[in-house]
């Protein structure tokens, strides 16, 4: 069994949290993405119009007047 010196300890130590805090930025962008794209999903089906949907047109129609004392004939 090897004894480390202090040096090697500490030098250790800074490898285990950089290994950790690594491991750590790694988990929360992956609950970001999951987050994001979980947003999007929703924003994507809130967003597009349900199937089936009945459309309403309104049109507005003018008949043409006949001036006073005119006959129409066919």
């Amino acid at each position: 069994m090897t004894t480390l010196t202090p040096v090697e300890r500490q030098a250790r130590r800074r490898q285990q949290r950089r290994a950790e805090i690594a491991r750590w930025s790694f988990r929360v962008a992956f609950a970001l993405l999951v987050f994001a794209l979980g947003i999007a999903l929703g924003e994507a089906l809130h967003d597009n119009p349900k199937p089936g949907r009945m459309i309403t047109l309104e049109r507005t129609f003018t008949v043409p007047s006949v001036p006073p004392g005119s006959t129409a004939t066919p």
